[in-house]
């Protein structure tokens, strides 16, 4: 994912950086959103990093120019994983509630989503990833339904899918993030709306 935006240190353009096919790179990121999903961004500093990693704090700097590198390759990997999920999901013999099964998954990683959320409005370069990410996305759903409605006849005028598409992932982050609070009223309710739009045009063992 792009780091358009990203701090960089006067030094960065003559600086070496180490591979990014590197297990100590990998590491370092692994360790990285495990203490964001632990302790929050605000904790994901090199000298903790590290230490989560069980490395020393220079090779944080040596892997990443910036503390916004490291923390959008984070983000890079956690969305190229979504994105597989979602292929996947898509490709399956019922795509719509495939689809629909996926985007309201316990998010292992919802944690950590949150909290790129609240980085995004103080970080340019990560909010500017986000969005990038979420319309590769997105598209990549839009063009995988548009073939789906057409197999099934499904008039797009009656039902379009990037509005199927919105209402999906729109209902299923609220409830994942009431969920977290302790909030249910009404979940089982409109989770019954949207199953029942689907056995409309993907009845349970059929396909």
């Amino acid at each position: 994912m792009l780091a358009k935006g990203a701090k960089v240190a006067k030094s960065a353009p003559s600086r070496r950086l180490g591979a990014e096919d590197s297990k100590t790179r990998a590491a370092l990121v692994e360790a990285a959103q495990q203490l964001m999903a632990e302790a929050g961004y605000g904790a994901v500093s090199s000298r903790r990093v590290a230490a989560k990693a069980g490395l020393k704090p220079q090779l944080v700097h040596y892997y990443f120019r910036t503390m916004d590198d490291l923390l959008l390759a984070v983000f890079q990997v956690a969305a190229e994983q979504n994105l597989e999920r979602q292929s996947r999901a898509l490709a399956a013999r019922q795509p719509l509630r495939a689809l629909w099964e996926f985007s309201n998954e316990p998010a292992a990683g919802g944690i950590v989503v949150m909290e790129f959320m609240a980085l995004a409005n103080h970080r340019p370069a990560i909010r500017q990833a986000i969005a990038s990410y979420a319309e590769e996305f997105r598209q990549q759903q839009a063009a995988a339904l548009s073939s789906v409605f057409a197999s099934y006849d499904i008039d797009p005028e009656e039902l379009p899918p990037m509005a199927l598409l919105v209402l999906m992932a729109s209902i299923s982050s609220v409830i994942g993030l009431e969920r977290s609070l302790g909030v249910t009223t009404g979940h089982a309710e409109v989770i019954r709306l949207v199953e029942d739009v689907i056995e409309r045009y993907e009845p349970q063992g059929v396909g």
